[in-house]
């Protein structure tokens, strides 16, 4: 069982916009998967009572949880900037009548997934070469940017490494990128990578791009945007994309060489997935590999896009265990 004997686990994958919430009590993995909108609640309580009551299920059924937060995870009290929660662990524990209650940063969650990712999980964008092992690294564009790494442990088994590395400075290569960076840094101050690749990143860079030329706001979403970059009818839509795919690519090439990522380097996140066709592959590779004298180091390392939507949940359903 991955829960105290005999009973069933909650486990629930927080974000910025929704709560996926599923159960587990056996070897099966996360099973009665939920999706709730995380902005409707006001705590992580309140949300997993609602999805509860879904499942005609008591608090006292449950014997466990485990939550993965788009947030750091330090001490007791945890804060969610992008959903407004505020919260006790303790508290929380007491309050649903828990035996147990793990919480991990939510990126944290999804690296434990990545050793038990079979290939159908998996969608290859680069395949390194074979038989590669050594850490792992992930990196996703949501609500916001998440990464985080899996270490390899000497005994077996491996260890995660939680941390806000999508805060990190976001770099120019061409004048261009300079141009549109120095209008992202009029705007928000401190240009982190997340102010560009996250899903309110694609359009902070469009709206970057049209200033920059003097053409006219257009009010797109992430999703209009993505949509009619895949259209090819918008050319600004297009760049953007263009502008995240190569950002990402070059963001993750820093991250696998700060890791020593041999084992290869994972993406995820809703924000990339839904870019679709209008994600340039052939950008991201490149910029990807761009490294100057280690660029044959990086094309020993495999790249991987998770394709299993509860991938987060099967971590979390690995980190009770």
């Amino acid at each position: 069982m991955s829960s105290t004997a005999g009973g069933l686990s909650l486990l629930a994958d927080v974000g910025g916009t929704n709560a996926r919430f599923a159960l587990c009590g056996g070897p099966a993995g996360p099973q009665r998967l939920r999706v709730l909108p995380a902005t409707e609640f006001g705590d992580f309580a309140s949300a997993a009572r609602a999805y509860l009551e879904l499942e005609q299920l008591a608090p006292g059924a449950i014997a466990a949880a485990a939550i993965a937060l788009a947030a750091p995870v330090v001490g007791d009290e945890v804060r969610l900037t992008n959903v407004g929660w505020r919260f006790s662990i303790e508290a929380t524990r007491r309050a649903l009548g828990l035996g147990r209650l793990v919480v991990l940063n939510d990126f944290e969650a999804l690296a434990l997934s990545l050793p038990a990712l079979v290939d159908a999980d998996l969608e290859p964008l680069a395949a390194g070469r074979p038989g590669a092992e050594g850490t792992l690294a992930l990196l996703g564009p949501g609500t916001g940017l998440g990464v985080a790494g899996l270490l390899p442990l000497p005994g077996g088994g491996w260890h995660p490494i939680a941390g806000e590395g999508g805060h990190r400075d976001l770099a120019a290569a061409d004048e261009r990128q300079w141009r549109v960076i120095e209008g992202l840094g009029r705007r928000f101050g401190h240009v982190s990578a997340e102010r560009a690749l996250s899903g309110p990143g694609l359009v902070a860079i469009e709206r970057a791009l049209r200033e920059l030329d003097g053409a006219p706001a257009a009010g797109a979403t992430a999703e209009e945007l993505s949509a009619r970059a895949r259209a090819g009818d918008d050319s600004y839509a297009l760049e953007a994309c263009r502008l995240f795919s190569g950002w990402l690519g070059a963001v993750a090439g820093d991250l696998a060489l700060t890791l020593g990522a041999r084992g290869g380097v994972y993406l995820a996140g809703g924000a990339l997935a839904g870019l679709g066709t209008a994600f340039d592959r052939g950008l991201f590779l490149e910029r990807f590999l761009a490294k100057g004298r280690f660029r044959a180091y990086l094309e020993g390392v495999p790249v991987r896009r998770i394709a299993r939507p509860d991938a987060a949940l099967l971590g979390l359903s690995r980190a009770l265990r």
